[in-house]
């Protein structure tokens, strides 16, 4: 799985577009990240919350990209945009609609220059619809699709703040899955040159396939009353006696026999699957004095060898330095920022993307590349339309 030799122009900034193009990164392909010439992406300055955090967000989602300081508003600014345009595979950009068409760099200004190039726009409703120009995060884009109507425990509980922010990485995720799919689909000869408009809430709706068959029948699903949100005692989250948490999803009667043995209590074998809400109930009162019977870390010995699908639930720092995670090579530990990288094995990957481009840093050398000169680079210099961070 190797993009090299595929040419990337990321207008995007902040996280879902970044972090869709250093999927693309990861896999080889060359990002080359188009910045304004004030700041640059704002995420530059944006620390983590702790002391001493390994790095900025900006580090997290922008190895290995080379930085293009350019001010789109200016005609000599956008002019070198267009001639990196020209021998450029795809583009993604995360403006509000409306906005490329006003610095003149939408689909159609930039297909003039490159009829084959794949342009991908990534926001938070789409290009189009009564919501297309309307302000939005990930945590309103998660409460539109639903998704934080089902993070509660039930209907008298309030919704959740999910974790991470689901929204924005699964729109990168997406992004980057249809940038390639638009890629391969123009290699193949079934396409040319294609339009992408991906929208985050359509993606967190396209999530919801677990739920969407009985809402598009007229029910409203709510939490905790559906078969993977908290309805059956035996797919579930239990205390453990030092206050931590185990998980439980024994959906499968071979997984809930292991269960049940492991924990010596084979006269449950039978309560599963039962559809007898008092069953149900005494079921999940039997487990909860179970689960806080032991703590977290005795329970997970307990089951270390057992097919019973119990799990404990780990903070990220335990999950990252877990054996498991280790094994997968999924951070990379030598280079400083450390980092979570591509997170698929291949026999034949490419070498993760490395070092954090500076503002601009590499724009003399890429419009070198694309045919400028001294005096051209010069003039740009003179005019301010692009920042050379050499």
């Amino acid at each position: 799985m190797r993009l090299d030799g595929v040419r990337v122009l990321d207008l995007t900034r902040h996280l879902p577009g970044p972090y869709a193009t250093q999927l693309l990164a990861d896999a080889g392909a060359e990002v080359v990240k188009i910045e304004d010439t004030a700041t640059g992406d704002p995420t530059r300055w944006m620390s983590f919350e702790s002391e001493g955090s390994d790095g900025t967000l900006f580090e997290a989602v922008n190895r290995g990209k080379r930085s293009v300081a350019l001010d789109l508003k200016s005609d000599a600014g956008r002019e070198a945009f267009f001639d990196l345009v020209s021998d450029a595979d795809a583009l993604i950009e995360g403006f509000r609609p409306g906005v490329t068409e006003r610095l003149g760099v939408d689909d159609d200004s930039v297909r003039e220059h490159n009829p084959e190039i794949v342009y991908c726009s990534l926001s938070g409703y789409g290009q189009t619809g009564p919501y297309r120009t309307r302000a939005g995060h990930d945590l309103n884009y998660a409460a539109f699709s639903g998704l934080l109507d089902m993070t509660r425990a039930d209907e008298s509980a309030t919704p959740q703040v999910p974790g991470v922010p689901v929204g924005d990485m699964a729109g990168g995720l997406f992004a980057a899955f249809s940038i390639v799919g638009a890629l391969c689909s123009r290699a193949l000869g079934n396409t040319g040159g294609e339009y992408l408009d991906i929208a985050m809430t359509d993606v967190l709706l396209s999530f919801s396939q677990a739920l969407a068959p009985d809402a598009l029948a007229g029910e409203t699903p709510r939490p905790g009353k559906t078969a993977l949100t908290g309805e059956l005692p035996w797919y579930g989250i239990y205390e453990t006696a030092d206050g931590k948490f185990v998980s439980i999803a024994a959906l499968e009667p071979p997984f809930w026999n292991a269960f049940c043995e492991t924990v010596g209590r084979e006269d449950l074998v039978e309560t599963h699957m039962t559809d007898d809400a008092a069953t149900r109930a005494a079921l999940r009162e039997e487990l909860t004095e179970l689960f806080a019977a032991k703590t977290r870390d005795e329970w997970t010995e307990t089951f270390a060898d057992s097919d019973a699908t119990v799990e404990p639930v780990r903070t990220l720092p335990e999950a990252l330095d877990h054996p498991q995670t280790d094994s997968r090579g999924i951070v990379e530990r030598t280079q400083w920022p450390q980092r979570i990288v591509f997170p698929a094995r291949s026999s034949d990957h490419a070498d993760p993307a490395a070092g954090v481009p500076g503002h601009g840093a590499q724009t003399g050398a890429v419009l070198r590349e694309a045919g400028y000169t001294d005096r051209d680079i010069a003039e740009l210099r003179e005019s301010e339309a692009a920042v050379f961070g050499e």
